[in-house]
């Protein structure tokens, strides 16, 4: 969340935020403080649905999520 960045929306004076190293996680809102609750949860899902999905994330910040291959049992 620390990556992340914020602007207003000139037309309706809503929040715009995003993780520009993320590809599609973005989130707007009426306030700053629910922009980024939604960027946030927006987060949340990125991560659960590439790890169900068994995508490559990004190294952040020293953070490195890796998803271990999946083993059949006989």
């Amino acid at each position: 969340m620390r990556r992340a960045k914020y602007e207003i929306i000139e037309d309706d004076k809503s929040f715009f935020g995003h993780i520009p190293e993320l590809q599609g996680v973005w989130a707007d809102a009426e306030t700053l403080e629910a922009c980024r609750e939604e960027l946030e949860e927006v987060l949340e899902v990125w991560i659960t649905f590439g790890i169900a999905w068994h995508h490559s994330f990004p190294i952040l910040d020293g953070i490195e999520i890796t998803v271990p291959e999946l083993v059949e049992v006989a």
